[in-house]
C-alpha cells in the first residue's frame, strides 16, 4: 500500500532530480558564456587554413553552449608542427584553447620526427571541414605541362617548411615516377604562392585544390595553372581529367607506401582540442563542429568564398589514424625515408609519442616474454 510518507519522499526525489538535473545540463553552457575562446591556426593570414577558419568560427560560436566569443589566432611554423605541439603541451587543458591544425601532422610521430611531441592519438579530434586533395601544378606559361614532361625536365616548386606537403609531395613523385622536381623551402604560406605568380618558382607540387579554390580562384576559372597530376587516394569530381599520382604507380610495395602517406590527404582540415579536456565539454565541442557544419548560414557562406566543404567526423579521423599507425613497421619504414624522416636507425626506437604504432606494440610484446 502507498504511503502519504512514500509519495512526500518521491515528490522530494522528484524536486532534487529537476533541479540538479539543469544544473549539470547548465555546467558547460556556464563554463563559455561570457568567455572568449582561442581557436589558434597552423598557417599565416590568407591561406586556406585561415580562411576556412574564419568563416567556420563565426557559425560554430552559435552552436557551442553559452555562445563564446572566438579568436582567432594565427600560429604559423614549421609546416604545422608549432602550432600543434603548443596544443599537445602548453594550451589550456579546459575547453577555451581549439585549434586548426596541418593534416600531416598525423604521421609525424609514426615517420620519426624528433620535433614532433605529441601523441595524435590523444588528441579530442573535432571534426574536419574537409579533404585535401592536393594537386601538382606550373604556372600556365611554363614549358612543363604534364608529368611526362616533368620527367624530362627539371621544375622547381615552392614550399613551406620541411613537412608541409608542398615539401613531401615533390619527394614522392621524384621516388615513385622519375620526375625532376626541385623543392625551394622556407616561403611563407601566401609566399609560396605569389612566388609562382611571378616565376621565382616553376610550380607548387601539394597544394590543396580546395585552397586554390578559396585564395586563388581566378587562377582556376582563367586557367593559369597546368594541372599535371591530383594526390589522394581517390580522384576529387572536379579534377576528373588529370591523373592520379597512385594509379601512376605499378609497384605494389610503393603503392602502400604511397598509400600510408596520403591517409592524412582524408581529414585535410581537422580541428583538435588538447589532451585532458573534460569530456562534457570536449562532447560539446564535437557536437558544435556536427552542427555548425551543416548550418545553411555557414554553407551560405561558404559557397560565396568558394570553400569546398566535405564534412568528416571525429569518430573517422580516430579510425584513419588506427588505420595509418596499424601498418607494418617496412612500410612505415619506407614511408619515413621518402619524406626525409628520420636520421638512420631513429624510426625503430619506441617513443611515448608512438606507442599507439603496430611494430611498436608488438617490440613491448617481445620484450615482456623475454623478461619472463
Amino acid at each position: 500500500m502507498i504511503t502519504t510518507r512514500f509519495l512526500l519522499y518521491l515528490g522530494i526525489g522528484v524536486l532534487a532530480f529537476a533541479v540538479v538535473g539543469p544544473a549539470k545540463a547548465d555546467a558547460v553552457s556556464d563554463f563559455y558564456k561570457g568567455k572568449r575562446m582561442t581557436m589558434f591556426v597552423g598557417s599565416g593570414a590568407g591561406g586556406g587554413y585561415d580562411t576556412y577558419s574564419r568563416a567556420f568560427a563565426r557559425h560554430y560560436k552559435k552552436y557551442v553552449p553559452g555562445m563564446p566569443k572566438i579568436i582567432i589566432k594565427n600560429m604559423q611554423g614549421a609546416g604545422g608542427l608549432r602550432v600543434t605541439n603548443y596544443m599537445y603541451n602548453k594550451a589550456k587543458r579546459d575547453g577555451s584553447h581549439i585549434a586548426s591544425t596541418f593534416n600531416t601532422m598525423m604521421l609525424e610521430p609514426l615517420i620519426g620526427n624528433r620535433g614532433a611531441k605529441f601523441d595524435v592519438s590523444k588528441f579530442n579530434w573535432l571534426g574536419s571541414l574537409g579533404k585535401l586533395q592536393a594537386a601538382c601544378v606550373t604556372w600556365h606559361t611554363n614549358p612543363v605541362k604534364t608529368l611526362a614532361g616533368a620527367k624530362r625536365k627539371s621544375v622547381t616548386v615552392s614550399a613551406t617548411g620541411a613537412t608541409s606537403n608542398s615539401a613531401k609531395m615533390p619527394r614522392i613523385f621524384n621516388w615513385a615516377m622519375g620526375t625532376k622536381f626541385k623543392v625551394i623551402q622556407g616561403y611563407s604560406t601566401s609566399g609560396s604562392r605569389l612566388a609562382l605568380e611571378r616565376g621565382e618558382v616553376d610550380g607548387i607540387c601539394g597544394l590543396g585544390y580546395s585552397t586554390l579554390l578559396a585564395s586563388n580562384p581566378e587562377w582556376i576559372l582563367k586557367k593559369k595553372l597546368n594541372f599535371l597530376a591530383q594526390i589522394g587516394l581517390y580522384k576529387h569530381p572536379k579534377m576528373s581529367h588529370v591523373p592520379m599520382l597512385l594509379k601512376n604507380i605499378k609497384d605494389k610495395k610503393a603503392r602502400k607506401v604511397v598509400e600510408l602517406i596520403l591517409i592524412q590527404q582524408e581529414p585535410g582540415r581537422p580541428y583538435i582540442a588538447p589532451p585532458g579536456v573534460p569530456t562534457s565539454r570536449v562532447k560539446a565541442l564535437v557536437s558544435a563542429f556536427d552542427s555548425a557544419i551543416k548550418d545553411p548560414a555557414f554553407l551560405a557562406d561558404a559557397k560565396r568564398l568558394r570553400l569546398e566543404i566535405t564534412y568528416v567526423n571525429a569518430k573517422t579521423i580516430r579510425s584513419l589514424i588506427k588505420r595509418a599507425y596499424a601498418s607494418p613497421r617496412e612500410i612505415v619504414e619506407a614511408a619515413a625515408k621518402l619524406v626525409g624522416r628520420p636520421a638512420k636507425g631513429t624510426i625503430t626506437k619506441c617513443s611515448k609519442y608512438t606507442k599507439s604504432a603496430k611494430w611498436c606494440k608488438k617490440k613491448k610484446k617481445k620484450k615482456k616474454k623475454k623478461s619472463s
